[in-house]
């Protein structure tokens, strides 16, 4: 007969399916954490600024502080980097289950405040699939809660590796083969993170093996360009030297590097590739075009121009919304019987600027309507809004200073037509002078292709040094064939004051870069700043 002290209180029964169900639920969270935060490490110069910026809801503008300031990004960057490692090593194995499910459930939860998906939020533009309030990150972390309440002996993993130990030393010797068995089950993950382990360098040297095989047959710089997959590096925030200086207009502080609007309007001057429009717009999706956007805020580039419709006006909206500041100037298209159409929605959505389209003010100069166009420029000033008016042609400024119209600066085309796809180089007057009184271009070729936006260069650079008004630059790049090194050079030194380009997001970091260069170098330039 046995004495009370002889008995030992049961051993609670788990179901051997559901140890493993569960043990393959923790490992399949464990998988992808681990491999997130392995991809980030091997990104070049991954960063989390971007998701941090489109944030719109709780938290928001702790957020986008920490997204524009460069120590702060820093540390969270580092922080969720190797957070994810740790949290995904510690879920696959089973070593620290409880710590490991309640760090990994904080962190989704700091995710999903920083991109809900619910109706009228950010990720509804730039979220992956299609989400209402419950998504992924939303799953992953109720999972990871439930982990945490779960009974360590629920799992095969380190955790019941080590209490198999502490009870094979305290064991009775009848129970030590059932403590010898339950030793082999918690090492049942190993062999699959094994697995894990082969796959990942199996598969980044197979990436490296690829671009530089691609790099053998076409040369580096057609193996980083993005037609093939492999890993592509383009500057980020972290190489961004210094913010993009500015300038005035009126009362405005702009910046020298003004953003395109190619990105909205899918639109680009690309020569005969007739097919880059198409893929612009394929490029620029909404998600897209509001990354690029905070991209150009983060650099400095605090104004836009963009044309006025109701894609513009749909984009511009949601980007309010999240918080965006960029300023945006206008380019509005009108006509004899209606200078206010364009305006009104420009002045209504926010606008703080706006000018007449170059191609409208052509015609319009052409024409001799010169009342029309200080008609709708009175009426932008009336508005409280900086006005301007565009040209390609030099014509344009020269009328305009002849009628002395009243607006506060030009949006002239400038780039010095040296590229070989603009055709035969323009036949210039070398004795030509600025002349208010003569409104015809200078003779140009015949065959002129490539460069219809700036055809007299040298022409427009001498009128306007004996123009006051502030000078917005635009295709200086012309169309893509000029390195932004030059085009920037060439308009700031020959009297451009801002300078206006379409970018990519890729783009925005290095074109910054190269400005703050260009006007920090020797700029021989010989019109005053105006």
């Amino acid at each position: 007969m046995h004495s009370t002290n002889d008995i030992r209180p049961p051993k609670p029964h788990f179901n051997s399916m559901s140890r493993v169900m569960l043990t393959l639920v923790r490992i399949a969270i464990g998988w992808h954490f681990l491999y997130e935060g392995l991809t980030k490490v091997f990104a070049d110069k991954w960063t989390s600024a971007g998701f941090l910026q489109q944030s719109d809801w709780l938290l928001a503008d702790t957020f986008h502080w920490i997204a524009s300031n460069p120590t702060a990004l820093g540390v969270v960057d580092f922080l969720n980097v190797w957070g994810l490692i740790a949290i995904g090593l510690g879920l696959f194995v089973g070593l620290f289950t409880r710590i490991a499910s309640s760090a990994g459930a904080l962190l989704l939860a700091l995710y999903y405040i920083a991109s809900p998906p619910l109706i009228g939020s950010a990720a509804e533009a730039i979220g992956g699939g299609h989400f209402l309030v419950v998504n992924m990150n939303l799953i992953e972390m109720a999972t990871l809660i439930l982990l945490v309440f779960v009974p360590r002996r629920m799992f095969h993993g380190i955790d019941r590796l080590l209490e198999c130990l502490k009870e094979r030393r305290n064991a009775e010797p009848q129970d030590r083969d059932e403590t010898r068995r339950s030793f082999l089950k918690a090492l049942a993950a190993l062999p699959l993170f094994g697995g894990f382990a082969y796959a990942v360098f199996r598969k980044k040297p197979w990436e490296s093996f690829e671009e530089k095989n691609l790099a053998d047959r076409i040369g580096p710089t057609a193996a980083t360009s993005g037609a093939s997959p492999v890993a592509v590096s383009f500057p980020t925030l972290k190489d961004l030297k210094t913010k993009a200086p500015t300038g005035k207009i009126g009362s405005l502080d702009i910046s020298r590097l003004i953003c395109g609007g190619n990105l909205i309007s899918s639109f680009a001057h690309s020569r005969d590739l007739i097919y880059v429009s198409s893929l612009l717009k394929t490029y620029f999706t909404d998600e897209k075009v509001l990354e690029t956007l905070w991209m150009c805020e983060s650099c400095g580039v605090n104004t836009a121009i963009l044309r006025v419709d109701k894609h513009t006006l749909r984009i511009i909206g949601k980007y309010r919304k999240l918080g965006g500041k960029i300023q945006w100037i206008a380019q509005a298209k009108i006509t004899r019987n209606d200078i206010k159409h364009d305006l009104d929605l420009a002045i209504d959505n926010g606008a703080v600027g706006a000018f007449i389209h170059g191609g409208v003010a052509d015609s319009f100069v052409a024409k001799g309507w010169m009342d029309e166009l200080g008609s709708a420029v009175d009426y932008i000033k009336k508005n409280n809004l900086v006005a301007g008016i565009g040209g390609h042609a030099l014509q344009v400024p020269i009328a305009c200073e002849k009628a002395r119209l009243n607006h506060d600066f030009y949006m002239k085309t400038l780039n010095s037509g040296n590229y070989w796809t603009a055709g035969p180089r323009l036949i210039e007057d070398s004795n030509w002078k600025p002349d208010p009184a003569k409104v015809v271009e200078p003779e140009l070729a015949k065959s002129v292709k490539d460069n219809i936006w700036s055809t007299t260069p040298r022409q427009s650079v001498e009128f306007m040094k004996t123009v006051t008004k502030p000078w917005i630059a635009y295709k200086v790049l012309g169309a893509g064939a000029i390195h932004p090194r030059k085009g920037f050079k060439y308009a700031f030194e020959n009297g451009a004051d801002f300078a206006c380009v379409g970018m990519f997001d890729f783009q925005v970091v290095e074109d910054c870069n190269i400005l703050t260069e260009v006007l920090g170098g020797d700029l021989k330039r010989t019109r005053p700043w105006a």
